[in-house]
């Protein structure tokens, strides 16, 4: 098992920014594929945003322009920067990794909740005036 801690999330203003934190403990943060997925109240799991070894990355639709995935391997780190928030932005936000296998193409965008490893417990993120 390996452990993904989330952080950073909490309650904000329509308009405002987070930055979530996902701190995975692994020997080398390299060797893995990360992605960001939500939950909201009723609603199925979704990949928000991934980020591969080469840092390609990719976004739902709903966030391009706003959110911002990074990855700092020297501190076995993954963020999601989001700006403009709004109340649709609600849910519990999830760090997932995906160890590296033979054959995966860093263009790949990981989409799939099956694609991954290893999950965080998530943050909750609310947004509301």
């Amino acid at each position: 098992q390996v452990p993904l801690v989330e952080s950073g999330g909490g309650l904000v203003q329509p308009g405002g920014s987070l930055r979530l934190s996902c701190v995975v403990s692994v020997s080398s943060l390299s060797l893995y594929h990360m992605g960001w997925y939500r939950q909201a109240p009723g609603k199925q799991r979704e990949l928000v945003a991934s980020i591969t070894r080469g840092r390609s990355t990719n976004y739902v639709d709903s966030v391009k322009g706003r959110f911002t995935v990074a990855r700092d391997n020297a501190k076995n780190a993954v963020y999601l920067h989001m700006n403009s928030l709004t109340p649709e932005d609600t849910a519990v936000y999830y760090c997932a990794a995906r160890y590296r296998r033979p054959g995966d193409l860093d263009d790949s965008k990981f989409a799939d909740i099956k694609d991954y490893d290893y999950w965080g417990q998530g943050t909750q993120v609310t947004v509301s005036s």
